[in-house]
This record gives C-alpha cells, structure tokens and sequence, in this order.
C-alpha cells in the first residue's frame, strides 16, 4: 500500500488548499498495512517536508529518531528499516504548527485524519504517544467514539509506568522524540529510548 496515495482522496477533499502540503510529508514508499503493529504519533510535522521523517536521510526528525532506536538497542538504519520492522511513523499536526502551543482547535482539525490514517492497519496492537499534542489528539479521538477519554490527565512520567489499553491497543505516553529538548534534557532521551525498548518487547523484538 502507498499510504499517500490511499489518503489523498480523504485530504484532498477535507483540507482543499493544503492538502497538496500535507500529502508531501507522507511516506511515498510502500507499506504492508498488515505487518504494521505500532504506530508512534509525534506531535507535529517539521518546518518543511524535506527535514521530516520521511525526508532526507540526514533530516533532524529521522537523525533524531534513530539515534533514540540505537539507544533503545534497536539495528535499524532508516525509516525503511523502522517500517520494516512493523512501527510506522506519523504526526497529529499534518502542517507546520504556526505557535508553540497548538490550541485545541487546531489539534482537533486533524483528529478525522489521524483516525483514518490509524484504520489503515488491521493489525495494530500498540500506539506511542510521543508529547502532550499526541495525547491531546488521542483523546479526542478516543472521546469521540466512546465518550471518555482513552488517558487520564496525568503526567507522562506518572503513566509511563501503567498499563494503558483503548479497544484492545496498548497505549504508551512518552515525550517528544524530536527537536532540541532533546538535546537540553538528556533523562528525557532515555525515557524516550526505554520507552521505544518497551515497544519493541510488546511486539516480540521483530523490530529489534
């Protein structure tokens, strides 16, 4: 499957004049839908589509990413491998934010796509939350469709701990795994990398 391609009717008739942008920071490799388990929602996509995930192979996002899959003890060189291994890769916000702090508007603006990028695998046995905008986003999509919200207003490293399920999903707060923090708060890039090494022991260290 294209995950572009089998998007682009929903964007193009939901975000019109953008939707040529957002469509630009999808992977445009294939992806077996089936094979993907897990799925990390980051909280927004880079200042342009070439410094995203699925940009250039030296982009911040995916430098970033990898260096916090290596510190997780994970062998994987590129986004390629990381999909490979049944983790895919996304964003709650599909276009540069505008502020630092994104209301709740513009979160909720891209929940219906987020939903549809998420059904796209049958096969999904565990979201990574990675950010407050990736909880926010999950909730709302959670509240949605049940009425409650899938996380409790806690805390990331209070829930870092807890068992988490929404429909049968294992759930996994974490932080941010890109920008400069990163580089500032050091605990946080282990608590990313041991929540990464989490992931991969729930999906049986396939992606190891």
């Amino acid at each position: 499957m294209n995950i572009r391609e089998s998007l682009a009717p929903f964007i193009t008739e939901t975000f019109d004049a953008q939707a040529a942008e957002i469509l630009a920071y999808l992977p445009a490799f294939p992806v077996d839908p089936g094979h993907i388990r897990a799925v990390i929602i980051n909280e927004t996509v880079a200042a342009q589509p070439a410094l995203d995930f699925y940009g250039d192979a030296a982009s911040p996002y995916q430098v970033s990413l990898l260096s916090l899959f290596h510190l997780a003890g994970a062998a994987v060189n590129s986004l390629e491998d990381i999909t490979a291994g049944g983790i895919y890769l996304t964003s709650v916000l599909k276009c540069p934010k505008t502020c630092q702090t994104p209301g709740s508007a513009e979160v909720e603006r891209y929940v219906p796509l987020l939903r549809r990028e998420l059904a796209l695998f049958p096969s999904l046995q565990a979201v990574m939350l990675a950010g407050d905008v990736a909880r926010k986003a999950f909730n709302m999509l959670a509240k949605s469709e049940t009425g409650k919200n899938a996380l409790p207003a806690v805390s990331t490293y209070k829930l870092r701990h807890c068992e988490l399920f929404w429909q049968g999903i294992r759930l996994l707060p974490a932080y941010i795994m890109t920008g400069d923090n990163l580089k500032i708060e050091k605990s946080k890039s282990t608590m990313c990398a041991e929540e990464l090494a989490k992931l991969m022991r729930l999906l049986g260290g396939e992606s190891r």
